[in-house]
């Protein structure tokens, strides 16, 4: 398992009954959690010190319990800073671990000797466009929701790279990729980061087990000639590292050649010394 353990702003203090107990910055949050099966005792003195509480509704969705929780606050990880608010379904903006995967490839881009263009779909708030333009790449972002482009953008600013050289976009990412394709656009490394389930800005579905294979397809024809890194990241119950590794293989390892890699991410617990599996991840790259 990939493990993200080099936070000091955030951190997954304890697990039990379905959900996580974590520190975000100075403030500690309760948020369910399906891979946490077990029911262990509330050891850790941070249950009864929670500053807000999202519960879960039988019936889908929920909402949150606020105790003493600011409309919104800042973390930072290395020389990145992002704004955390509590919004809908138990998110807060940010998924921490993900930045095992922010640490790969701003190594692969430092090393790089040469100008990396970057392809960010699915974008959200900004974490891997911050850290690929923090390692000197040109970053083209690319979300459906303009309310989470309008977010990166200030998670850009707090981190002193407002004048990078990022391209924010508000787009369906598969009509932008089809686009790309007939102006016969390029680039040297493409992170993809979908959701397992949502709507484009005019309604168009994406269900991450009907529309991957198809998108892969799509997406590995704007690669450049010399292509530095392929990133694919699922939170997709049932689908495998295995699955991510063979879709990898069968897209842009058959057209490039390369090292195809691909496990669980994770997040460790302080208080039980295990690992909290969180999804998985498929590395492409020379």
């Amino acid at each position: 398992m990939w493990i993200a353990d080099n936070w000091k702003d955030y951190e997954v203090l304890d697990t039990s009954s379905g959900e996580k107990l974590e520190r975000w910055g100075s403030y500690i949050l309760v948020r369910p959690d399906p891979q946490v099966i077990w029911d262990t005792p509330h050891a850790h003195k941070g249950w009864k010190q929670k500053n807000a509480h999202y519960h879960r509704s039988q019936k889908g969705g929920g909402e949150w319990e606020f105790i003493d929780l600011p409309d919104e606050w800042a973390i930072r990880y290395r020389n990145l800073t992002f704004h955390l608010k509590p919004f809908s379904f138990k998110h807060t903006g940010l998924f921490p671990e993900q930045a095992l995967n922010w640490d790969w490839f701003f190594g692969l881009i430092q090393n790089a000797k040469k100008p990396v263009r970057v392809l960010n779909l699915f974008a959200y708030t900004g974490g891997a466009t911050l850290s690929a333009a923090a390692a000197g790449a040109h970053v083209t972002h690319v979300d459906a929701s303009k309310g989470m482009v309008g977010w990166a953008k200030e998670n850009a600013a707090a981190s002193s790279l407002a004048d990078a050289p990022i391209r924010f976009l508000v787009d369906d990412c598969v009509k932008f990729v089809e686009r790309e394709i007939r102006r016969g656009n390029k680039y040297d490394a493409i992170i993809m980061d979908p959701p397992s389930y949502g709507r484009g800005p005019k309604g168009e579905i994406w269900k991450m087990e009907d529309s991957i294979w198809h998108f892969l397809e799509l997406t590995v024809q704007i690669l450049s000639e010399e292509p530095l890194f392929f990133l694919l990241n699922s939170y997709t119950t049932g689908l495998q590292p295995a699955v991510l590794s063979y879709l990898l293989h069968m897209t842009v390892g058959k057209r490039f050649g390369g090292v195809v890699e691909a496990d669980e991410v994770g997040l460790p617990v302080s208080e039980s010394g295990l690992v909290l599996p969180c999804g998985a991840s498929g590395r492409w790259h020379r």
